[in-house]
């Protein structure tokens, strides 16, 4: 399986990077201001172009010689974005030309070794002469002139960009099945790999310093492949701060998530899910990635007949909306039930790439519309024709509606719902996707 490029886009505050990212991606994810320092966080957005997928990373404003803590932060979160990413876009403004802040971030790219697209954004009703002055930066072998609130030269940027991606997509062995492991630190990521890896296992290489900086480790359980992502020693030496190291984590985490064929969600039990969990859980649910959530450091609770139910049924209040989740309790410590976490690994990866047949699936759909029919909406009621598999991992269901517009979002819940339970669908999300049929003779 290939994995999706990454695109960061970097620069110094109010350059417009947050209007190309909405433009690009579509759809206005990130918070657009003319106050610097709006996007202090990376933020994530899936685009595609040329028929090429790829993810862009859209960074705060780079203010390196600040000592304002915010803008410490973001500096701190845009090298994290440089370190992972495939391509740089690195912006401009055309209207305040070259500031010492843009030769402050030009300095800092230099260094990454990595593909770098000079931008220069806000070229609204300017003459390609007005951007000479950027030429004299010498950063890439191109330079680019758009104006992003209005889409204008942003096809000939992104051409550029998806230029660069067969030398660096990389195609995985389909064979191996690769676990990511994620949480905050000290839930006890590092112990429980260590303990995956120490029984009844052939390591048959360590592989350090790969192009996202992962840990990746092979080994065979039982006659079976897999390889362990372990996010938990992502920490380099000048990030010694708390709050520098949990970012650091959590950018490590998203990485190997979207590598990852199965997510270990590792959580101390003594401290509970934490918001960072549950966003990392959402964010796992969003890629469509299997998981399981490991509540580690069973040993060290106190217990009682209805401890086991108390967690489970807090765990499905915080993650309310993936309630097909799969949760085990293992010791890291003393190997308790870490022989049952790799069985569960195989379940939810089976589940993810589960596959019905066509004649199957539209019987299970029949006895679906049979219980219950779709909502009418003003005196028409949407007819569902049929429905079909298109993919995997994870399970993709297209239904075929004479008029997919009026089905209801509480319907769709019900056929996804419906569908998850005749299946036995547990542990994995599925996408259900709704399209209007054109045969009009029915």
């Amino acid at each position: 399986m290939s994995t999706k490029p990454l695109v960061a886009i970097v620069g110094k505050p109010n350059v417009g990077k947050s209007t190309f990212f909405n433009k690009v991606c579509g759809s206005r994810i990130s918070i657009v201001s003319d106050m610097p320092g709006v996007t202090r966080d990376r933020i994530y957005g899936d685009a595609e172009w040329l028929g090429k997928q790829f993810t862009l990373i859209d960074t705060g404003g780079i203010q390196l010689k600040s000592e304002d803590q915010m803008f410490r932060h973001i500096k701190q979160q845009a090298e994290m974005a440089v370190e992972i990413a495939d391509v740089i876009l690195f912006f401009c403004d055309a209207k305040t030309g070259l500031t010492y802040e843009d030769y402050d971030v030009i300095q800092f790219l230099r260094k990454c070794k990595k593909p770098v697209i000079h931008v220069v954004n806000k070229v609204d009703n300017y003459l390609v002469d007005d951007v000479s002055e950027f030429y004299s930066v010498g950063l890439g072998d191109e330079l680019f002139a758009i104006a992003a609130e209005q889409k204008s030269g942003v096809g000939d940027l992104l051409d550029k960009v998806v230029s660069y991606f067969p030398e660096i997509e990389r195609i995985e062995d389909d064979d191996t099945i690769k676990i990511a492991v994620v949480g905050k630190p000290n839930a006890g990521k590092s112990s429980l790999v260590n303990k995956i890896l120490g029984y009844d296992r052939t390591i048959v290489s360590n592989v350090a310093g790969t192009t996202r900086d992962a840990i990746d480790t092979p080994f065979e359980y039982e006659g079976r492949k897999y390889t362990i992502i372990d996010t938990a020693g992502m920490r380099r030496k000048r990030a010694i701060e708390d709050d520098t190291v949990e970012q650091y984590s959590v950018m490590r985490s998203l990485n190997a998530i979207r590598r990852a064929d199965v997510c270990l969600i590792v959580m101390d039990a003594e401290v509970g899910l934490t918001e960072q969990d549950v966003k990392i859980a959402g964010f796992i649910h969003e890629e469509g990635k299997p998981s399981v959530v490991v509540v580690n450091k069973w040993d060290l609770i106190e217990k009682d007949t209805h401890t086991v139910e108390k967690f489970k049924s807090q765990l499905g209040v915080d993650l309310s909306f993936m309630d097909y989740f799969k949760y085990i309790t293992v010791s890291a410590l003393t190997g308790q039930r870490v022989n049952k976490l790799m069985e569960m690994v195989d379940y939810v990866y089976a589940k993810s790439t589960f596959r019905a047949s066509t004649g199957m699936l539209n019987d299970v759909v029949s006895d679906a519309v049979a219980a219950v029919e779709p909502p009418s909406s003003s005196g028409r009621r949407a007819k569902i024709k049929y429905c079909t598999q298109a993919s995997v991992q994870p399970p993709t269901f297209v239904f075929f509606v004479s008029n997919a517009k009026i089905l209801h979002f509480s319907y769709r819940r019900y056929l996804e719902n419906y569908i998850r339970r005749a299946f036995s669908l547990d542990g994995t999300p599925i996408k259900m996707v709704f399209r209007d049929d054109t045969d009009k003779n029915d």
